[in-house]
């Protein structure tokens, strides 16, 4: 892009500000709301590495939170590689989250935690009691139930594993789902030369956690009745991004047999928006999209540029001056070179990938940086040039206008339609498209759009004035309880969400998402091009994609 473009309106402080409140908005009106009761009787307890532990029964799935997969990254650990937690005394109580990693509002750097969730049925049940849909154990595997271990999104700099509660697909699916946290922000991804020299893996701290996470799945989770064979990584937006990224890392191979990324193709997949640099550029150059380590260190108060200085500032700092969102570094280690020379080259962890976007991704953002923003307000039809002009620059800004125009006598939403629908081609969809033609060379792709265009929203926003549709983030609550609360979904979205949880937890159990219960779902293909499009109530086949984000008569070329 050339200029700042696209970061004024993805990493502006006021969205941060935004994103912020409406956490702690969301929050509290959903704490106030009914909880399930939770069993805490004496279970027998699961023996891990660290030692025993026992969890607690909560709606027919059986808990186990906040157990530490390795030591806190405090001190003359933070901005190293995770290190082995150790032993515990006793036996540890399960019961209850622990902290979320330092960000905007909150959190503790003591916060590498993981969560476990198992089915409580008997393993020769045949139907789950979730959202109804029926499943089919294991006993052809014999060696434990299917894993997925969900990596939650948040531009790398926010978010939290207990936010997201994967019993929709523990009872659904019969499977058992692991969510994770990992270090954000400048501390998870941190390029700075006193830092780099220390002579460990840099710059990808939470990068480094999430495998580190995945290591303590494959030497634990048999203890809790999981095959470490069948290990399906998930996640999305930078959780979807990471789910590329350890596709992309020589260093995860050997820790999951499959991926899903949901939302995660914004970065790496297109020449247009550089933001996966080299970790050298990241320490002390920088570029007009990612600012230098160094920029950063000076921010926080040490222009000395010291590793001490750096280590001796408060969490809480850093996460005041970190961008929204974040990237990783090209580091030659854990990312020897970009996602999407990786996956063309044929140099990644080769296993079957579920790969999706949803439709009007990024009209979420337009309504965080207009309606949502009380310094804006709403997109107006004379504000529409402006705002294509700081998105995409001088030299695509142009080229947009002609490709997205408003109509002669636009409505008063036009303007908001147009520019969620071209940033949704240039940095979601199409790039997605590029990523999924790249892989299915190797290995099975099953590609999709999330096309609910009336999905119910899980943050709670004030009524905007154009409609979000299927915008990011709406597909989770389709397979996870958002902060647990279940969806106010129609009779059509639940059969949806069946149809989604199937397709999810069928490939974490094979490698394919096909079953007899649910519509084909055909690997991609180049040639015919075609996605399994996710609208109510049933899952259907779509061959206009490329066409209706303008990937082969635009983004393509550019």
């Amino acid at each position: 892009m050339g200029t700042l473009g696209l970061r004024k309106v993805i990493a502006s402080r006021a969205t941060i500000r935004i994103v912020a409140g409406l956490a702690i908005i969301v929050a509290a009106a959903v704490g106030s709301g009914p909880v399930a009761s939770a069993d805490t009787g004496d279970h027998r307890a699961i023996v891990t590495e660290s030692g025993p532990l026992k969890g607690m029964t909560v709606g027919g799935v059986k808990e186990y939170l906040g157990i530490p997969y390795a030591a806190p990254p405090v001190g003359s650990l933070r901005w190293t590689p995770p290190q082995s937690f150790g032993k515990w005394h006793g036996v540890f109580r399960a019961t209850q989250f622990s902290s979320d990693c330092p960000q905007s509002g909150g959190g503790n750097e003591d916060c590498l935690f993981l969560n476990v969730y198992t089915p409580k049925a008997a393993d020769n049940e045949d139907e789950a009691h979730g959202r109804g849909v029926k499943h089919h154990h294991d006993d052809k595997h014999g060696q434990g139930r299917a894993v997925m271990v969900w990596i939650h999104g948040g531009g790398l700099t926010g978010g939290g594993a207990d936010q997201y509660d994967p019993s929709p697909l523990v009872n659904g699916g019969h499977v058992i789902v692991v969510t994770i946290n990992y270090r954000l922000g400048l501390l998870g991804f941190f390029a700075h030369p006193a830092l780099d020299a220390e002579g460990h893996l840099a710059g990808n701290y939470g990068f480094t956690d999430q495998q580190f996470a995945l290591g303590w799945v494959q030497r634990n989770i048999a203890a809790f009745g999981g095959d470490p064979k069948r290990v399906t990584i998930f996640g999305e937006s930078a959780g979807g991004q990471s789910i590329y990224s350890q596709l992309a890392s020589p260093l995860a191979a050997g820790l999951f047999s499959g991926a899903i990324a949901e939302s995660g193709s914004y970065a790496g997949f297109e020449d247009y928006t550089p933001w996966i640099v080299p970790i050298a550029t990241g320490e002390t150059s920088g570029t007009l999209l990612v600012p230098a380590g160094t920029t950063f260190a000076t921010l926080a108060g040490c222009g000395s540029q010291t590793a001490a200085c750096l280590r001796g500032v408060p969490a809480a700092n850093f996460a005041s001056i970190q961008p929204f969102p974040m990237y990783p570094f090209i580091d030659g280690s854990l990312l020897a070179q970009d996602l999407g020379d990786a996956f063309n080259s044929g140099k990644f962890n080769k296993v079957p990938v579920i790969s999706g976007t949803n439709h009007d991704e990024y009209r979420l953002f337009v309504a965080l940086d207009f309606d949502l923003n009380p310094a804006v307000g709403p997109l107006s039809t004379a504000g529409y040039a402006a705002a294509v002009d700081a998105l995409f620059g001088p030299f695509l800004g142009p080229i947009v206008l002609a490709d997205y125009p408003l109509p002669a006598t636009p409505p008063a939403d036009a303007a908001s339609i147009a520019l969620g629908a071209s940033v949704t081609d240039a940095a979601f969809s199409c790039a997605a498209r590029r990523a999924d033609q790249a892989l299915a060379q190797f290995v099975p792709t099953y590609t999709y759009e999330f096309n609910d265009e009336n999905a119910p929203f899980a943050l709670l926003f004030p009524p905007l004035s154009f409609p979000l549709g299927a915008s990011h983030f709406a597909e989770v609550q389709y397979l996870l309880d958002y902060r647990g609360t279940p969806a106010p979904f129609t009779p059509n979205q639940e059969e949806l969400s069946d149809a989604m949880i199937s397709y999810w937890t069928r490939f974490a159990k094979d490698g394919d998402p096909n079953s007899a219960a649910e519509p084909v779902w055909s690997p991609y293909s180049a040639t015919t091009d075609e996605f399994q499009s996710f609208v109510p109530p049933t899952p259907v086949v779509e061959s206009s994609f490329a066409s209706d984000h303008m990937c082969s008569t635009l983004w393509d070329f550019l």
